[in-house]
């Protein structure tokens, strides 16, 4: 599955470098880039998941801090 991945995120960049000096010329060259873009952020955040240790996660969800950090009021 991670192969897999990566394989289509390369094929995306390989898309984006083609599209990327057509991009000014035209609307529907600007939307297909748009859209390749969006399409390798989905790709990186799935392979992201993948990667993440979901067992350290847990653990430390169960162990909260006890003193606030300043990032703790801006969190939503």
């Amino acid at each position: 599955m991670k192969k897999k991945l990566i394989k289509s995120i390369k094929e995306k960049k390989a898309q984006l470098d083609k599209l990327l000096p057509h991009v000014n010329k035209s609307a529907v060259c600007s939307e297909l880039y748009n859209k390749v873009v969006i399409e390798k952020a989905i790709l990186k955040k799935r392979l992201d998941d993948l990667n993440r240790n979901k067992l350290a996660e847990k653990v430390i969800r169960l162990f909260p801090r006890k003193e606030k950090l300043i990032c703790d009021y801006f969190s939503s």
